[in-house]
């Protein structure tokens, strides 16, 4: 039986598996491949994410608590824990942020009637058009960069990023 040709193009990792292939041929290097490649995605992404948001007047943070908040539907209100805990953030990190996008007007905190120690971030009107206007823009950039892979294989690789993610998530 003849050998499958490999008709794809070499890309920057590539050279770097063949780099410590030359080095030490014994190792199993497919997870560097996969995780080299994520990686180096991952640059790419977050530059076109942030040129997006940067275009709206929004930093990448900012964009993700607006977002989280309009998603959470009616009436558009969580508290700061829950939103730092859905964004995988430090309570100073979304504190900084809270406070960056009540001065633009786009959030209110109330406190508890109940109990003052608690408090609810609301979506202001203004946040609610703001994140509602940037939306379209956020999706056509996912879309620009995943337009080199076709709509059959991008489900392949949501299902399997989902079964990985699945089994980080259970294990921790």
């Amino acid at each position: 039986m003849a050998k499958k040709i490999e008709t794809m193009q070499s890309d920057s990792v590539d050279t770097i598996i063949t780099q410590w292939r030359n080095e030490n041929s014994e190792a199993d290097l497919l997870p560097m491949a996969i995780l080299g490649r994520l990686a180096k995605l991952d640059k790419y992404i977050d530059n076109d994410i942030l040129h997006c948001h940067d275009q709206h007047d929004l930093r990448q943070g900012e964009f993700d608590v607006l977002a989280t908040l309009r998603r959470s539907g009616k009436p558009y209100s969580l508290t700061p824990s829950e939103l730092y805990q859905s964004m995988m953030l430090t309570s100073g990190a979304m504190t900084s942020r809270l406070d960056r996008l009540e001065t633009k007007g786009f959030i209110r905190r109330e406190h508890s009637k109940s109990d003052r120690r608690s408090v609810q971030v609301i979506l202001s009107a203004e946040g609610k058009d703001k994140v509602d206007a940037v939306l379209p823009a956020h999706i056509n950039t996912q879309h620009d960069l995943l337009k080199g892979v076709n709509r059959q294989d991008r489900e392949k690789l949501a299902e399997l990023l989902k079964r990985w993610l699945m089994q980080l998530e259970t294990a921790k």
